[in-house]
């Protein structure tokens, strides 16, 4: 008990000063970011009767187990029990809503609170949602709004669409947008204009704003509340990659580089992808008797906007425009497409290839329906 009662944890009290509407706070995982703002939404509901949004990409999310044991953390610290005086002990999940609850030892059962204290949302059923109105809803809390497995497609709409649906005509509302430091690409940061966010040092919070708008975004690095940790044993491998996960730096994977040194002359082909602001040159090059495909950054702008084969995610008319690497068309997009699936690709640095893993992601993703 001594060990545990020395940990300290996340607090919102830096970020919630700035006042803004947004609040982006990301970094380690387990350090209780989610903890803090489930806590903030619980007091809120508890001392003034106003509810809180759940909001995640799917409504897997928060279903059944998961649903049950999000408040878990809560309930065991007695915290239910004490912003209600008793009056409630524990929470109730049922189809995406959450209750506070007791047992009741005269009547046998668990009785819960007539209105939920908080309500989830999936960004993939918001016409769903959109016909009810939330007007005691003042918290939103999106939870692991960065991810590696990919991003839905028109995600960053789907959720102004949600925001819209809770906030209405109201200017109320807080919103915690929180991620583990899991991939430096997110379509977020490029729609709000949070340009600075893969520079920034643990700690700092960052403040934007838009123009003559009163609209405030605060970005905060969480800095890890401790040094070490007890659980710090369980990762003492010397592997580099445990610090990203243990640490809370960016998370990177590891991937080739150019096994060769090679001439301008053995360039078959080159073509060039723009992904999140970044444009990178693709090179296919015959060195000897090997093929293989080599990606670099590209520091100087296209030259030939008009013929060279260039990969977009916008949409472009011109003939030498293509959207997606990964759903070829022509002959020559599908040689290109065959040194992905063979692995026959290489990267400049492991950035470089975080770039183009993300871009593959999108060019993966389905359209929803």
């Amino acid at each position: 008990m001594g060990m545990f009662s020395k940990m300290k944890y996340y607090s919102l009290n830096n970020i919630l000063a700035k006042n803004a509407q947004y609040n982006i706070i990301f970094g380690e995982r387990s350090n209780g970011k989610s903890y803090a703002v489930l806590d903030y939404g619980l007091k809120q509901y508890c001392e003034h009767g106003e509810q809180m949004a759940i909001v995640r990409r799917w409504r897997e999310d928060f279903r059944g187990k998961r649903g049950e044991t999000l408040f878990s953390p809560l309930v065991e610290n007695g915290l239910i029990s004490k912003y209600t005086n008793g009056k409630w002990d524990r929470v109730y999940s049922y189809a995406g809503r959450w209750y506070l609850a007791r047992y009741d030892e005269e009547l046998n059962k668990i009785i819960q609170d007539n209105n939920p204290f908080a309500w989830g949302f999936a960004l993939t059923e918001m016409e769903h949602d959109k016909s009810t109105s939330y007007p005691k809803i003042t918290t939103i809390m999106f939870d692991e709004f960065l991810t590696r497995s990919g991003y839905l497609p028109e995600e960053f709409i789907l959720f102004m669409n949600v925001i819209s649906t809770i906030v209405r005509y109201r200017n109320n509302v807080k919103i915690f947008m929180l991620g583990n430091t899991v991939n430096q690409y997110c379509p977020y940061f490029n729609e709000m204009g949070l340009k600075h966010i893969t520079q920034m040092e643990k700690g700092y919070i960052d403040v934007y704003s838009y123009g003559n708008s009163k609209l405030k975004v605060a970005v905060e690095y969480a800095d890890s509340p401790n040094k070490s940790k007890p659980s710090d044993l369980y990762f003492a491998f010397d592997n580099s990659k445990l610090q990203m996960i243990t640490g809370g730096v960016w998370e990177m994977a590891l991937y080739p580089h150019c096994p060769v040194k090679y001439k301008p002359k053995e360039i078959l082909f080159t073509y060039f992808i723009q992904f999140d602001g970044n444009v990178l040159q693709c090179e296919i090059i015959q060195h000897n008797d090997t093929l293989f495909t080599f990606v670099h950054r590209k520091t100087t702008p296209l030259k030939d906007t008009t013929n060279d084969l260039i990969y977009d995610t916008e949409y472009n008319e011109r003939p030498n425009y293509a959207r997606r690497l990964t759903r070829p068309v022509t002959d020559l997009q599908k040689r290109i497409y065959y040194f992905f699936t063979a692995e026959k690709v290489f990267y400049q640095d492991n950035e470089v290839g975080e770039i183009v893993r993300n871009y593959i992601n999108w060019s993966n993703s389905e359209t929803i329906k």
